[in-house]
């Protein structure tokens, strides 16, 4: 594969990591010469953001010095006053901002942004809608097949369109805290304690059976898709950057077989298995790009 073919970006850390761990992940991804652009900001739930806030310039700087380009993340549920001033604080930022909310796309009107994958975009017409409206990239829904990619890109060709390509996917988000109430505590009272699980809090059926995971606010796939070996699939349908979503392994690596195989120096099925070992946390899946279960794998 060309090496210009697909870019690689570096999604928002999704979990409540502590703020020096937040900074010196985004610092070694500044370091990576594989990771072309980078996202980042709160997106789960608005308590989190003081934790990265002290931070955040320092990263930005740091990721600019290296020539990656930045956009900021907004929430992707707003419900508080609180969240809709910091949607607001975000979106008035001079860099690019992705709107993961209508209400951040309402302050967006007219200027450059990206859109995040928590606003829904299921057509041809939509897309073109947001690129009227300024947006310049869009990040698809990851349970979309490969047919109905490619028939939103081909609608509206003039932008760029961005995949999550590894990670555990986000399913839904809620104004109540699951996270909080599994460890005994209110949403009000959470003392944080998402922050105890790193990679989320897994949950199994009654049946013991691996089922989801929860993230704080929001819920999560048990499974980490991984489209290591779509990638060609990708670049054909109008995927011109592929988004890796931060897990608790090491997402340098991760960005490097992701490089590897994009430019043709790993087999996919040589990737696959180096991700396994990269990340042996959660099954890898890839069944939405196939049409499948997203759960599933489909061989190559």
């Amino acid at each position: 594969m060309n090496e210009q073919a697909l870019r690689i970006t570096m999604g928002p850390v999704p979990y409540l990591w502590e703020g020096t761990k937040w900074r010196d992940f985004y610092f070694g991804v500044a370091d990576s010469p594989v990771v072309d652009a980078v996202t980042l900001g709160e997106v789960v739930c608005s308590k989190r953001e003081h934790f990265i806030r002290p931070f955040l310039d320092e990263v930005i700087e740091r990721l600019e010095a290296a020539g990656k380009e930045v956009a900021l993340a907004t929430l992707a549920l707003v419900t508080l006053e609180r969240e809709r001033q910091l949607t607001r604080q975000v979106t008035q930022s001079e860099r690019l901002v992705e709107a993961n909310d209508l209400a951040a796309l309402a302050m967006l009107a007219g200027r450059p942004h990206h859109i995040g994958p928590f606003v829904n975009v299921y057509n041809g017409p939509t897309a073109e809608l947001l690129a009227r409206q300024g947006a310049r990239r869009i990040c698809l829904g990851a349970e979309l097949p490969a047919q109905s990619i490619a028939r939103i890109t081909a609608a509206a060709p003039a932008i760029d369109y961005e995949l999550v390509a590894f990670g555990r996917l986000p399913l839904a988000i809620s104004a109540r805290c699951a996270h909080a109430r599994a460890k005994g505590h209110t949403k009000d009272n959470c003392q944080f304690v998402c922050g105890e699980d790193p990679d989320g809090l897994d949950v199994d059926t009654l049946d013991e059976q691996a089922f989801l995971t929860i993230n704080g606010v929001q819920t999560m796939s048990r499974h980490c898709q991984a489209l290591i070996g779509d990638l060609d699939t990708l670049a054909r349908i109008g995927i011109t950057h592929i988004r890796l979503s931060p897990q608790d392994c090491d997402m340098l690596a991760v960005a490097g077989v992701f490089a590897g195989v994009r430019d043709g120096r790993l087999g996919g099925a040589e990737g696959t298995d180096m991700l396994r070992a990269i990340y042996p946390a959660a099954a890898l899946s890839n069944g939405f790009i196939h049409g499948a279960p997203g759960m599933d794998w489909v061989a190559a």
